[in-house]
């Protein structure tokens, strides 16, 4: 124990992991705050005058403007809106909400505006996934809403897992237990998730820049042919120094995450964080989960993949003798998912980057961007969820690579 704590004292004593660790706690704040700067609305006063709100005073303004919306999105509040949005654009003569005049929508649509997420896209022509507008929609047709939402995930993975039955079928059980009718509270948005993986991302890089001299500084000084020579200088002092990294890049991650989502949850207002996710995304995405369940589930997961990727850090750590290699292609891991996601054929790079180590947190391939998708790894008469895929892949590197630091420590030693 007395080892451990030493390791640790010695790693946090370091200027870079100081700063890295402070800037870390002041991105928490300020990447939660950031997303409430998106918000904006304008709209004209009893004076005839345009009052334009920007940040939190505009998501108190959305608060208020839908507070009657709060709670079940019933069909027949989704039927009510729809009819309300076509009344509204035939008294102005259009066929599109972008025809209206100036001020039309903010005063008249988007008090109900969240009703019609998703009703254009379960109406989608389940052969070419084409929508129509929501003129072209009979109302009496939303009296079913969430008939039609299973029937359009039913067509909408017939055309994404069309070589797959399995795969459909996982689908669809996963959607008929998503709860019904879903929630709504005003005032949220995608913004604040995406910041989420964003802070995650750049996090993971810090903690990459942390654990990739924790070896490798000792090859170069030559502090380590002298550390070796110790009582304790072999497999135990290897698995100190690889607990005591994970340590520190697990409970800055985590301090980090929490702040995120305190501040965020705080200023965006609680309530909406027992929002649907098919409220906020698809109408047909596939989790029973809220936003908050959304939010812990993520950071759950780029918990687990800040550690694989550390863990995997730590192995090439133990392999080079110079601290700017190892750093090198550490660096080089953290954002290979994003390059073979972009560079590779979709069937291809969905079989490699979901297994990364830091492909959970890939401002593209995040773990948060694979739940609202519908990948699939096909394997015979199976089909495995691709989050599933990557939270067993993390799982199993972990202990994986921490297994062959050691070795690789050991090994160095006998050369």
């Amino acid at each position: 124990m007395r080892l451990f704590i030493l390791e640790l004292k010695r790693v946090l004593k370091t200027r870079m992991t100081i700063i890295l660790l402070l800037f870390s706690l002041f991105l928490a704040f300020f990447m939660a705050y950031i997303p409430i700067t998106f918000s904006c609305h304008e709209y004209t006063d009893a004076d005839g005058n345009k009052v334009e709100l920007t940040g939190l005073a505009s998501i108190r303004y959305e608060k208020d403007l839908q507070a009657d919306l709060a709670g079940a999105v019933t069909p027949e509040k989704v039927r009510q809106a729809v009819e309300d949005y076509q009344a509204c654009l035939r008294k102005y003569g259009v066929d599109s909400s972008y025809d209206l005049p100036d001020g039309v929508y903010e005063e008249e649509i988007t008090p109900y505006a969240p009703l019609l997420h998703g009703v254009r896209e379960i109406f989608a022509n389940p052969n070419t996934g084409i929508a129509p507008s929501l003129m072209e929609i009979e109302p009496a047709d939303i009296d079913d809403f969430y008939g039609q939402c299973e029937r359009r995930n039913v067509s909408l993975l017939k055309q994404e897992q069309k070589e797959s039955p399995a795969a459909q079928a996982a689908a669809q059980t996963m959607y008929q237990n998503v709860e019904k009718p879903f929630l709504f509270f005003p005032g949220y948005s995608s913004n604040p998730m995406d910041y989420q993986i964003i802070i995650a991302f750049l996090i993971l890089l810090f903690c990459t820049v942390i654990a990739a001299p924790v070896f490798t500084s000792d090859y170069q000084t030559g502090a380590d042919d002298i550390l070796r020579c110790t009582k304790y200088g072999k497999t135990k002092f290897a698995v100190t120094k690889i607990l005591s990294a994970l340590l520190i890049c697990s409970t800055a991650f985590s301090l980090c995450t929490f702040i995120y989502i305190m501040v965020s949850n705080s200023l965006f207002g609680w309530d909406c964080t027992k929002t649907s996710m098919q409220m906020i995304y698809s109408a047909v995405n596939l989790p029973d989960m809220n936003i908050g369940e959304l939010q812990r589930f993520t950071a759950a997961s780029n918990i687990l993949c800040v550690l694989a990727a550390v863990s995997f850090t730590l192995f090439l750590s133990s392999k080079f003798k110079n601290v700017a290699v190892s750093l090198s292609a550490a660096l080089l891991f953290c954002i290979l998912p994003i390059i073979v996601y972009m560079a590779l054929p979709t069937k291809i790079g969905n079989w490699i980057y979901p297994v990364i180590p830091a492909g959970g947190v890939g401002l593209q391939t995040s773990i948060l961007y694979a739940v609202t998708d519908f990948e699939f790894w096909n394997i015979g008469n199976s089909a495995i969820w691709l989050p599933y895929v990557m939270i067993g892949a993390y799982i199993i590197e972990i202990p994986l690579f921490i297994v062959l630091t050691v070795y690789s420590y050991i090994r160095h030693n006998a050369s």
